[in-house]
């Protein structure tokens, strides 16, 4: 049974590239809907969607009695009769419902209903589809330009490209084709909303997965990627074969492959390295193009001190900063980048603040047992307390106290003299 509405969905199908069953059981929930309004109730209604002829069959199941009391769900055996003989009381009776009954209004308002629930359908699709593509670039037009955020119209579907994923000097025309990668894909108040990024790190690595076949094949790894978005970024590669040079491959013959990405993200910088498990070897390497002569490394407080010429100092800070704050990010270290002449002073007003009262040989073992247990382990500690500080310590007056700190001051005077 052919209608204008049949012919509707059959358009639908191929604008939206549903699944025909889908389809049908919409189709089916919207005239069982159509049925209720009409008559109070569907309980004894089927409904019957045939895509493929593009027909609906709607049937009413009614029991055949002597007299009728609910026209809904009952008929009188002489009117079941004309349709069977054979027709008894207490059968079932099954009715033909042609859909031109519910008249024009009712089929308007089930093609509104029908484009809702289209809609829906098409947006849960949408948001199942993308939200399985994250961490994966798509490429889209751009659309509308607004002052927080940019929307690209991508593979048939509307993403955004907010104003904290985009590349701070880049300038966006309407029209242009632009790349970014997917980061994340959210549900909305109005469906899907698929956000798309250009300054994320992982839009680098899906480039260099590109460019680069031996990082995609898994040859070459990415291990980590410090990056100011516009600016500069280092990026640390490791290669998993001992025949093929990491940074080398990354970079291409005549630097092809690192002019392409460099091309993509605005003329940005790149600096590529060789990662290394040696924290030393690493971090010398993350400073370049600076050459530390001596790095000094506190593993548990995660610091380091890199002793550089005075030449080689601006070249490992950077313009802004920007070279040492990138080196940090990448390594996972507070960098100190220092001269040699300000490195010997550290040392030394360290070695003098650190000097253990247990090296000085004049002072007796219970005199330094009484100065441990009030909380004097240093030198420093000592000079700073002075007198009145020392004679609160049990069993130390004024003249003990005197003695101690002339020693004290003797020792580090002895050691000054060594230096």
């Amino acid at each position: 049974m052919k209608s204008e509405i049949v012919e509707a969905f059959s358009q639908l199908v191929r604008e939206k590239s549903m699944e025909k069953d889908v389809l049908s059981r919409i189709i089916e929930d919207i005239f069982l809907s159509m049925i209720k309004k009409k008559y109070g109730a569907s309980d004894n209604f089927d409904v019957f969607v045939n895509m493929e002829k593009g027909e609906i069959e709607i049937y009413q199941s009614k029991t055949v009695v002597e007299q009728v009391e609910n026209d809904l769900t009952e008929i009188d055996l002489a009117t079941a009769r004309q349709a069977e003989e054979s027709y008894e009381i207490g059968d079932e009776y099954m009715e033909i419902i042609n859909p031109s009954q519910f008249g024009r209004r009712l089929i308007i308002s089930a093609k509104q209903n029908l484009n809702q629930r289209i809609k829906e359908v098409e947006k849960e699709h949408i948001f199942e589809e993308f939200k399985n593509r994250v961490g994966e670039i798509i490429s889209g037009d751009i659309r509308q330009l607004n002052k927080d955020e940019i929307f690209l119209s991508a593979e048939g579907t509307e993403v955004v490209l907010p104003k904290s994923e985009q590349i701070p000097n880049e300038r966006y025309r309407r029209g242009e084709n632009l790349r970014a990668v997917i980061k994340e894909v959210k549900w909305s108040t109005r469906g899907p909303e698929i956000v798309v990024s250009r300054s994320d790190p992982m839009f680098l690595t899906r480039l260099f997965e590109l460019e680069v076949p031996e990082i995609y094949d898994g040859i070459i790894e990415i291990k980590c990627i410090a990056r100011e978005p516009g600016e500069r970024t280092k990026i640390a590669v490791y290669s998993n074969d001992k025949r093929i040079d990491a940074v080398g491959a990354c970079v291409g013959m005549k630097g092809m492959r690192i002019q392409a990405i460099v091309k993509e993200l605005n003329n940005e910088k790149i600096d590529i390295i060789n990662w290394s498990s040696e924290p030393e070897i690493f971090i010398t390497r993350a400073l370049s193009p600076a050459k530390p002569k001596r790095i000094a490394i506190d593993e548990e407080a995660r610091k380091v001190i890199a002793l550089l010429d005075d030449d080689q100092i601006s070249l490992a800070i950077g313009k802004g900063g920007q070279n040492r704050r990138l080196a940090v990010r990448l390594t996972g270290y507070d960098i100190q980048t220092v001269k040699e002449e300000e490195y010997k002073a550290i040392m030394a007003d360290e070695t003098e603040e650190n000097l253990l009262l247990a090296n000085v040989d004049s002072l007796s073992e219970k005199i330094l047992s009484t100065l441990q247990l009030g909380g004097y382990d240093t030198i420093q500690d000592v000079l700073d307390a002075g007198i009145s500080k020392l004679t609160e310590l049990p069993g130390i007056g004024e003249k003990t106290a005197a003695r101690i700190l002339a020693v004290v001051e003797d020792a580090v005077s002895e050691d000054d003299e060594q230096d």
